[in-house]
């Protein structure tokens, strides 16, 4: 039957509204019309998107790339700047030692002294000291004789002696040697032979005895090689000119330590070394050196102390009169109060230039600016520590005052500013070290959360959330290229053993299980120690971690490839390209890994959480990311001692916070692909 035009648009009107309610009618994921009208992709983005945790996880790990790449280009700080404070604190500002070793002042500029004789100088001067002596002999190597004279305390001098041999005595004397070869017998020059001894000799050798006697006399022999040396006791001393008498022998045997003999006008120089004794006789000597304990500090900055100025007060002092260095004359005054010696310029009398002490006083850096006036105080309250016994004192003295920048402050006349300070002196084993408070340029370690530094700083300076932000850029680095590095290898190591098969499986799954058995974590530490040694620069070494932990990491990955290729090189589309073909190489990487790379991403996605989490671990061990560089596991590691994390939570907290934020969101994005992935899932 015909229709009306009417009849014709209500018919298309009913129809279009039954599409409509068809199209507002939902769509379930398993849904035969939604398949029809969705591509592949689309429909795991939208499973992916259906999951609430996938869109956490990538909400987080937006904001770590965002946190670690896009905020430190705003942020005013970078990952190596330390910043300073300026702290009234408690500073080392002087030290105190008594100086023990004896300066030699050389006074006669053509003369030397042998290096043996030197080296020994202050250790002999201790000597005369303990055993009360007041002159000592010493001789060098090459038999050149010195006298060491004590003038007074803390100053002697050293006299260069002419001097010959004059007698020896020895506990034993070489009285023979006999050679095999040749049969040959010498006797010493000066010695008289003893009847039978070459044959009592003879025998001696034979039986191997290391002594025999002969006619009452002891021999004892030595044998070097094939010659034999034989001694007999001394029978006395050995004359090289004037014999000398009996009372002669028992004075030079006296001097048991060895020491100086004076009869008549002669001059003897009596050496002891063991049963040996030596006596020179000396001809004529002269002063050459000068040697003293004592410091000099002047009362005037202007006022230069020069070595001719110490050699020339020193022998002043010891000669107890009057000295000049060059056209000035200076004379030396004893301190009734102090017991120093002052010394004075004869025209400015009242005025003294230098003081001498034994005691070294300087800042704690070394320098020689303190003023005289303090050395005097520092001294007297020393001395009446070591009377009442104390190991601490304080005195006050106005030191130079420090402004808020670490500059010293001056009035309106550009005078500098003083203010009374307590100084604490403390007594450490017999030298001194003074404490005062003063204004110090520090490093600002461990500051405190601020409007400057909103998360504080590490114990090196640095800005802690500088640090955070550049620390996420180098862990998120390390994963991504671990992982992708990871998954390159094991790419083509699984497709070539799953597509080939046969002994190219067999070997290539040997290696796996290979890999599958290295001790990884001992390994790491092995490298890292090695990285240690070697001094290798940050930025090296953390390429090196990033090579060693995906070669180490590729295994997984590709026995996953393997596996899946294993079950897609049957299928029909794979006989297909056989059939038409194809080369081996475009088969696998066209055809078969295209379709294994949706459990690629799954696995490579879970992985990244993981490789944080190591690399974390070593840089805290001190294995990973080396200072200056950045990490979340290095700035963990700056407070890692108990006391430290319980001190400065703001630094770890935060970290570890992030740390696990990561973790956790590549866990739910790896998670939320699995299930986009698997249409199995049940939602």
């Amino acid at each position: 039957m015909a229709k009306n035009f009417n009849e014709v648009l209500k018919e298309r009107e009913i129809k279009e509204k039954e599409l409509n309610k068809a199209e507002e009618k939902e769509m379930s994921l398993d849904s035969t019309e939604r398949v029809k009208v969705l591509s592949p992709g689309q429909l795991v983005f939208k499973r992916f998107v259906t999951n609430k945790l996938s869109i956490v996880g990538t909400v987080i790990l937006v904001f770590m790339f965002l946190f670690s790449f896009v905020m430190p280009l705003f942020y005013p700080y970078s990952q190596t700047q330390i910043f300073y404070k300026y702290d009234n604190s408690v500073i080392d500002y002087a030290q105190v030692k008594e100086r023990t070793d004896y300066t030699l002042f050389m006074l006669d500029e053509n003369a030397d002294v042998h290096y043996t004789v030197k080296n020994k100088l202050t250790a002999s001067i201790n000597t005369m000291k303990s055993t009360g002596e007041k002159t000592m002999t010493l001789r060098d190597n090459d038999g050149v004789s010195y006298r060491l004279e004590e003038d007074e305390d803390f100053i002697y001098s050293l006299y260069k002696e002419e001097s010959e041999l004059f007698a020896s005595a020895s506990g034993e004397v070489k009285y023979a040697t006999y050679s095999i070869v040749g049969d040959k017998l010498e006797i010493s020059a000066g010695m008289e032979e003893v009847s039978g001894f070459s044959e009592a000799l003879k025998k001696a050798i034979a039986d191997k005895a290391k002594d025999f006697t002969v006619s009452g006399v002891e021999f004892k022999v030595e044998q070097v090689k094939k010659t034999y040396n034989v001694y007999k006791e001394s029978e006395g001393f050995q004359y090289f000119s004037k014999k000398m008498d009996a009372a002669f022998e028992e004075s030079v045997l006296a001097l048991d330590k060895g020491g100086r003999l004076e009869i008549g006008n002669d001059i003897y120089s009596v050496s002891v070394n063991g049963d040996a004794v030596e006596v020179y006789k000396v001809s004529g000597s002269s002063k050459i050196a000068i040697l003293s304990t004592y410091v000099f500090d002047t009362f005037d900055a202007s006022f230069k102390i020069t070595k001719d100025f110490e050699k020339a007060a020193l022998q002043g002092i010891a000669e107890g009169k009057e000295f000049a260095v060059g056209d000035v004359k200076y004379t030396i005054k004893v301190d009734g109060e102090t017991g120093e010696k002052l010394v004075l310029d004869i025209n400015n009398a009242d005025a003294p230039c230098a003081a001498i002490s034994t005691s070294v006083i300087r800042r704690y850096n070394g320098e020689d600016t303190l003023e005289i006036a303090f050395k005097e105080e520092t001294r007297k309250v020393i001395a009446e520590m070591a009377e009442s016994g104390k190991k601490t004192a304080t005195f006050t003295w106005p030191i130079a005052q420090v402004d808020s920048n670490g500059e010293y402050s001056y009035d309106e006349s550009g005078n500098l500013i003083k203010e009374d300070r307590e100084i604490t002196i403390t007594d450490k084993n017999g030298s001194y070290v003074l404490n005062a408070q003063q204004v110090v340029y520090l490093i600002d370690t461990f500051a405190a959360p601020s409007s400057e530094h909103w998360i504080g700083t590490d114990s090196d300076g640095m800005d802690v959330l500088s640090r955070m932000m550049y620390g996420g850029r180098v862990s998120l680095m390390v994963a991504f290229v671990v992982v992708i590095l990871e998954t390159i290898l094991g790419i083509i190591m699984g497709g070539v053993a799953g597509f080939f098969g046969g002994w190219v499986d067999n070997i290539i799954m040997r290696m796996v299980d290979i890999f599958y058995c290295i001790p990884s974590m001992p390994i790491l530490i092995i490298m890292g120690a090695m990285f240690d040694a070697l001094k290798m620069k940050p930025y090296i070494r953390l390429t090196w971690m990033m090579a060693i932990l995906g070669i180490l990491g590729w295994a997984g990955v590709a026995r996953l490839v393997r596996g899946q290729i294993l079950s897609l090189r049957e299928q029909e589309f794979m006989v297909a390209a056989e059939a038409i073909g194809l080369k081996s190489k475009r088969r696998i990487f066209k055809h078969l890994i295209p379709n294994v790379m949706p459990q690629l991403i799954v696995t490579a996605t879970s992985g990244l959480g993981s490789v944080i989490i190591t690399e974390s671990t070593l840089s805290f061990l001190g294995l990973g990311v080396k200072h200056p560089l950045a990490s979340w596991g290095t700035m963990i590691n700056s407070v890692s001692t108990a006391e430290a994390m319980k001190a400065y939570t703001y630094i770890w907290v935060p970290v570890g916070l992030l740390i696990c934020l990561t973790v956790i969101a590549f866990n739910f994005v790896g998670d939320g692909l699995r299930d986009a992935f698997d249409p199995k899932m049940k939602r």
